[in-house]
């Protein structure tokens, strides 16, 4: 049984984002579909006698308490007994409060890792059971699909083909532009206090096949809410879908932007032409496969 296990946790874009209602508990329900990056953060994580630790590589994400991967790593053990500890480092390169999932991921990423460690006790069904207890995201990057639709809370989703993978330029305003996922459905339901009908989209492999497709699935019912708070949210959106992308979206309910390219050389343009005097810019690329399980490496 392996001692040490290193795993990727990758980030999402979400490819289209609609907001159907809001339930009487205050949550929401959405209609989306994810979409795996390259961009991931690392988890290497470690048997120990006894307890969770946390050590990370990056920003402050405040208590260890409170770390989804921490929250993670203790339901494993305890569905296994508590027979051992694990120590748990984490890179962080997947911006906070961007969007981008990486929370949810790195969740993902340490009850897979765990789990390895554990000899695979938990069977996959617990473990998305276990997902969906620690946060909506958590689900889609447990199953491991490099596409999903998703809905209800985004917690129910289900597999479909990936299209090719395409390189991507992920753009993250200044930290004075973080949006809280609370704040923004927040100022959801202030300009949507009467339910608006909403259409139906078809939704079929095809529409799903190809990035030029994609694109004309809809947009982010948060772009409106929170470009209107943030103008220079809206204006590097601008920005970013000047430069040619065949795909460009906010990223969750913010704050990164997201833009899909045919080729290397266009991203790369693209990443020159806008420069990092106004905003970070992070390259990458759209993931078709999914992704490796945990690595055994040498304790």
């Amino acid at each position: 049984m392996s001692s040490a296990v290193r795993i990727a946790a990758h980030a999402k874009v979400n490819l289209f984002l609609r907001i159907l209602a809001r339930e009487t508990s205050g949550f929401h329900q959405i209609e989306t579909a994810f979409a795996l990056l390259d961009l991931a953060d690392e988890l290497v994580v470690r048997r120990i006698e006894s307890g969770v630790t946390l050590e990370i590589d990056g920003p402050d994400l405040g208590p260890s308490e409170d770390n989804l991967a921490v929250r993670a790593a203790r339901a494993v053990l305890e569905a296994t007994g508590n027979r051992f500890g694990v120590a748990v480092k984490l890179t962080k390169r997947i911006p906070v409060r961007a969007g981008l999932g990486g929370g949810s991921s790195d969740a993902a990423a340490a009850l897979h890792a765990v789990n390895a460690l554990a000899g695979h006790a938990v069977p996959r069904q617990e473990l998305l059971h276990f997902a969906t207890r620690l946060g909506a995201d958590v689900a889609f990057f447990t199953a491991g699909a490099p596409l999903a639709l998703a809905w209800g809370r985004g917690e129910r989703h289900f597999r479909v083909p990936a299209p090719p993978s395409c390189p991507a330029l992920i753009a993250v305003p200044p930290p004075a532009m973080q949006v809280a996922t609370p704040d923004a459905y927040a100022w959801w339901d202030e300009q949507n206090r009467t339910p608006a009908s909403r259409g139906p989209v078809t939704l079929d492999a095809d529409a799903l096949s190809t990035w030029g497709s994609i694109g004309r699935l809809g947009g982010n019912d948060f772009e409106p809410v929170v470009f209107a708070k943030y103008p220079e949210l809206r204006a590097l959106y601008e920005r970013l879908a000047e430069t040619g992308p065949i795909w460009v979206r906010l990223c969750g309910s913010g704050s990164a932007v997201a833009a899909v390219y045919k080729k290397e050389s266009e991203r790369d343009d693209a990443k020159q032409r806008l420069g990092t005097t106004r905003q970070e810019l992070i390259a990458t690329a759209t993931r078709a496969t999914p992704p490796s399980p945990p690595e055994t490496i040498s304790s």
